[in-house]
């Protein structure tokens, strides 16, 4: 379920960003100008993605780890349980 938010909100950040450079080739500003702005706000919209990516991806490893302890954890009982049936 948080991948799929994750996903969502990279795609509605990425979607927000290409309707604000669409409309910023509309707006009634000079072309260099326009440019400079499209420029800084790509550039705005991709740190903001870097940013989320590495959220996410430090989310993942948590829950990696999480589960890797769980997965040893229930290793660990299955090994004493075995024992116990042995003695």
């Amino acid at each position: 379920m948080a991948r799929n938010n994750g996903e969502n909100l990279i795609w509605f950040l990425a979607g927000a960003s290409f309707g604000a450079a669409i409309a910023l080739l509309y707006a009634p500003q000079a072309g260099d100008r326009t440019r400079r702005l499209i420029v800084r706000k790509l550039s705005d919209g991709r740190d903001v993605l870097s940013d989320s990516g590495a959220d996410l991806m430090d989310k993942g490893r948590e829950l990696f780890e999480k589960g890797r302890r769980v997965a040893d954890e229930a290793a660990e009982l299955f090994e004493r349980g075995r024992k116990m049936v042995r003695d």
